[in-house]
């Protein structure tokens, strides 16, 4: 039983590290992108368009009163 719940402390600690090493390999060629302006109006414009397209699935997904 100890064995066990070791391997489960240990999954966490997986979770975290995968989850870093994803978003290191999205934000670094971001992130040299970025240095052209043009470029960086793009990444700016493309993220909030992004959340904002999140936003309306997640509350319409939520809503209870039907979206006219």
């Amino acid at each position: 039983m100890k064995d066990f719940f070791l391997n489960v402390t240990r999954y966490p600690r997986y979770l975290i590290a995968f989850g870093l090493g994803v978003a290191n390999s999205v934000f670094e060629p971001l992130t040299v992108r970025a240095r052209n302006p043009v470029t960086a109006v793009a990444l700016i414009s493309a993220g909030i368009s992004g959340l904002i397209s999140l936003s309306l699935v997640l509350h319409a997904m939520v809503s209870t009163a039907p979206v006219v």
